[in-house]
């Protein structure tokens, strides 16, 4: 492997995962738990915010935000990283173990687990990429309801994606570059642009500007 799996760039290492983004994906599985802990406060809905429909005989308003409880309930982080600790047991064949404890208590365990195989999964898994990538959206997703970024943290506005799809069209998604990347990824399309596409992209972006404005 010359290229990181998550990031791109050349790896002087010849992994999976180069060492900035392995330094990366564990200071966020480091987080997962107390990310988890955050989210309890925000179950509750909002006072400002009504659910269903008002009036007598309408249905009664959630007593939770289910996104948030998604989130914590067995099938949202814990879910994640215990399947991903699953897969990686099973690839290096280790035991397989059975969940066991709270949700809280196995998603601290299963964090541990990964933790504990990092450098392996840096150097010599071929899922690196994929688990890196997921843990990424994972913890941004959960910081997202925790802590809202301010407009200063939500990054360079780089312009609109010229992704190209199958029927002509153009993917045209907002484009930002966030505090700390290194690579340029839509939201939207999920295309990627590391550094060395950058002066093409200008190119792409501006050709698309100049056939809408024609």
């Amino acid at each position: 492997m010359d290229l990181c799996q998550l990031c791109t760039q050349h790896d002087a290492v010849g992994g999976y995962l180069c060492p900035g983004c392995t330094k990366a994906t564990v200071v966020r599985l480091e987080c997962l738990p107390a990310l988890y802990d955050a989210l309890a406060p925000f179950l509750a809905p909002s006072s400002a915010v009504t659910q269903g429909r008002s009036g007598k005989g309408g249905p009664a308003p959630l007593p939770v935000v289910e996104g948030v409880l998604d989130l914590r309930g067995p099938g949202g982080m814990v879910g994640v990283v215990e399947d991903w600790l699953s897969a990686l047991r099973l690839d290096r064949g280790m035991r397989q173990v059975a969940s066991a404890g709270s949700v809280e208590g196995r998603l601290k365990s299963a964090v541990a687990g990964l933790l504990a195989n990092m450098p392996w999964i840096a150097v010599s898994w071929p899922e690196a990429g994929t688990f890196a990538s997921e843990i990424r959206d994972l913890a941004r997703s959960v910081a997202s309801i925790v802590r809202p970024a301010a407009p200063t943290e939500r990054g360079t506005r780089m312009g609109r994606c010229p992704a190209q799809f199958d029927d002509s069209g153009v993917c045209g998604a907002e484009l930002r570059l966030g505090p700390g990347e290194r690579v340029v990824t839509c939201t939207w399309c999920r295309t990627s642009y590391p550094p060395a596409t950058w002066e093409g992209l200008k190119v792409l972006m501006d050709h698309d500007t100049a056939r809408v404005v024609a």
